[in-house]
């Protein structure tokens, strides 16, 4: 899954100087890949030039090609992605053929492409976030999809094209260049138990921030009004210090971490969105969970009425509350604020790096055909991530039915956001979680909040100088 897989690993070159803290972040030594290679499909009768296409590459240049795709998953992902090449090989009309490495998580792949570009060792092919291709196209190594997408002959037409949800479309589009298009997308949600609720008084969930405080605070009440002295501190949601929580709470109040193209998190809306979570935990209405925990198990213990988890992880709640034999309504909602909702997508892509014209072409119908309906139906079924296309998800009548929380992510696509496009944005994501939990863990009064803020403003000076 995405966040799993190294998108919260600490990163290399963070340095965070918060009050009298002081977090360093090595990076991950390169380490060599364990690699699976599927069979050569039999050989496609050739054909000749479309003389539709712009790429000048006829259909028999590409029998025999041979493309390195390098990602970061393992396990299921991975096992589920290596069958995917392995029918690509076998029923592909070009004769392409697809070696698949797994590189175990985003940072390793990241260290591992980036050592890889100088050489003639680098992948054809690579699915890294949006950040990474950033990085790796500020030194000209990255190639622009826009000729591939646009192509009469191998592209894709305006109705397919359109049928990409646009939040996920257009977050590996800048500056008019294409250095990607999605291979996953995912956000961070709000958990709710709404029979709680109602037992509590309250029939709808929370649309603003203070009706997130007062159900919060009556889940706590509730605690301290039973029996059990044990559960006094509980109640109300579940301290979560992911960056993407975060950023989600800042959006929520109208904030960010952006001024144009700069950093800037010493702001008003900033201030309220950090004060509002960190004066809810100072009251009680938000707890933190121990380490060997599962918040899982809390919210389908009654335990606390609002969670947080990203997409992929709502199917382990649902087994919690199978497995506490709990029959709860429970939903996912957005992070309700005092001006919109808080909804940040992000996840990986597809990017192409460039070799030979014959293997960036071959990469990109590769990409094309994983981007198809069936294939992303197969994907969701697996891993509970958004589908990309409309067509994908009129495919998923039936998970969506039988999966009434991820039905309900989905519904909310139209409020959501894009990360922001800068290569640097892979180090201050992890400073930004670094702030998020030394503001709970250095039990910071609410009233101090400003000055994570303007640490984190002085850090981000310093990582993208």
């Amino acid at each position: 899954m995405i966040h799993r897989r190294g998108f919260s690993a600490k990163l290399h070159k963070s340095l965070l100087l918060l009050l009298i803290l002081l977090t360093a972040c090595q990076p991950a030594q390169p380490t060599l890949p364990t690699t699976s290679s599927a069979p050569t499909s039999t050989a496609r009768p050739a054909s000749t030039l479309d003389a539709g296409t712009h790429l000048g590459i006829p259909k028999e240049a590409l029998k025999g090609v041979t493309i390195q795709v390098w990602h970061p998953w393992f396990t299921v992902e991975a096992d589920l992605f290596n069958s995917q090449v392995k029918e690509f090989n076998q029923t592909n009309e070009w004769g392409i053929t697809v070696q698949a490495t797994s590189q175990i998580n985003y940072t390793q792949l990241y260290d591992n492409v980036t050592n890889s570009l100088p050489t003639a060792n680098r992948p054809q092919l690579v699915i890294a976030f949006p950040e990474h291709a950033l990085a790796w196209d500020a030194n000209g190594y990255v190639t622009d999809l826009n000729p591939y997408i646009n192509d009469p002959q191998y592209g894709l037409n305006q109705t397919e094209e359109k049928d990409f949800t646009p939040v996920f479309w257009s977050q590996d589009s800048i500056a008019g260049k294409r250095l990607g298009v999605p291979a996953e997308r995912s956000a961070r949600f709000l958990l709710y138990n709404a029979s709680w609720a109602r037992d509590l008084g309250f029939e709808t969930p929370p649309k603003s921030a203070d009706e997130f405080r007062e159900q919060a605070c009556r889940g706590h009440q509730a605690m301290l009004t039973d029996s059990d002295k044990t559960d006094d501190g509980q109640g109300g949601w579940i301290v979560d210090t992911d960056p993407m929580t975060l950023l989600s709470w800042m959006t929520a109040f109208g904030g960010g971490v952006l001024e144009g193209n700069n950093y800037r998190f010493l702001t008003p809306k900033n201030i309220s969105a950090l004060t509002f979570v960190k004066q809810l935990y100072d009251d009680g209405c938000a707890w933190s969970i121990q380490p060997n925990e599962s918040p899982a198990a809390a919210f389908a213990g009654r335990k606390a009425m609002f969670a947080t988890a990203s997409l992929e992880d709502i199917s382990s709640y649902a087994r919690a509350m199978a497995s506490a034999d709990n029959g709860d309504e429970w939903t996912v909602l957005t992070f309700p604020g005092d001006i919109q909702t808080g909804l940040v997508i992000y996840g990986s892509s597809y990017v192409v790096l460039k070799s030979t014209p014959e293997q960036q072409l071959a990469s990109w119908l590769f990409v094309r055909w994983l981007l198809s309906p069936q294939i992303q139906q197969k994907w969701v079924e697996v891993t509970g991530l958004f589908p990309l296309r409309t067509s994908a998800l009129d495919l998923l009548s039936g998970y969506k039915d039988s999966h009434p929380q991820w039905s309900a992510a989905v519904g909310l696509l139209p409020q959501a956001q894009i990360e922001p496009q800068l290569a640097s944005w892979r180090e201050i994501r992890v400073m930004l979680g670094d702030g998020f939990q030394t503001m709970f863990s250095s039990n910071i009064p609410a009233g101090r909040v400003a000055e994570i803020l303007a640490n984190m403003e002085s850090t981000s000076a310093d990582l993208t100088k």
